[in-house]
């Protein structure tokens, strides 16, 4: 293997990764974080949903299906 076919990122202080500008694809990351909140949003819809039919919340519910499950 030739020497200069892999190369390390040069050493930083600790959080300057965070604020440096570095070459991203910055269309796909947006890409990434508007499906991401999209569901998330959705996941919010279904849990409203889910404790408008059932009468319980997140919790109560996970519970209840436990109790299903175990019974």
């Amino acid at each position: 293997m030739d020497n200069n076919s892999f190369r390390y990122e040069p050493l930083e202080r600790f959080g300057e990764g965070l604020t440096t500008r570095r070459p991203w694809n910055t269309a796909a990351l947006a890409g990434v974080e508007r499906l991401n909140g999209r569901v998330a949003m959705l996941g919010f819809a279904a849990a409203l949903v889910g404790e408008w039919i059932t009468g319980l919340g997140p919790a109560g519910q996970l519970l209840a299906l436990l109790r299903w499950y175990l019974g």
